[in-house]
Order: structure tokens, then sequence, then C-alpha cells
């Protein structure tokens, strides 16, 4: 089995709203659902955990650019090369996630 490395845009903390801005964008939030209600989303977040993202792709329009965030990249990464493997065409990373924002 061949894997496919497929290499995602990190978008640094202090340069989310000018990348979403810039491209008409969407921001995907891919933390649970609890996470959500104690800390709270950045403005007009999807919000689609990383669990319930495979069934919710649909949901999604694939020619539309996606940052996708979590807490701290990781799940965010992992969701971008997910979306990136099935065909989203233009999708990017928060570097360090929602904890970087603190620091940008």
């Amino acid at each position: 089995m061949t894997l496919r490395s497929t290499t995602i845009e990190q978008v640094p903390a202090a340069d989310w709203n000018r990348w979403v801005t810039q491209r008409r964008g969407v921001i995907l939030d891919v933390r649970e659902p609890i996470e959500w209600q104690t800390t709270g989303v950045l403005p007009d977040s999807q919000l689609i955990s990383l669990a319930e993202l495979p069934a919710a792709l649909d949901r999604l329009d694939r020619d539309t650019p996606i940052l996708v965030v979590c807490r701290s990249g990781n799940r965010s990464q992992q969701a971008a090369e997910f979306l990136a493997r099935r065909g989203f065409r233009q999708v990017a990373n928060l570097a360090g996630g929602l904890a970087a924002l603190g620091a940008a």
C-alpha cells in the first residue's frame, strides 16, 4: 500500500484572520463539543469534531478554502490531511492551534 504524502500549509496564529479573509475561506473547528462550550470558538467557525468529520464531509465545500483549528494544532493537522486526501483543494492548519492565539 502506498500512502500519499500531503503537505498542509501552516498558518501562523497572527495571520489566521487575514488568511480566511483574503481567501474568502471558512474556519473548521475540530475540537470536541465540551471544548467549544468551555473555551469558546473563533467567529463564524463551523463546528465538526474530528471524530465526526468523516461522516460530515457533505457539510463542507471542496472548493472553499478551509482553515482547520483545534487546541494545539495536532487534531487540526490530522483533519487537514484527511480533507486534502479527499479532494479538498485548499486546506490549511492553524499552527500551534488556538493555544497559540494567546501568544499572537
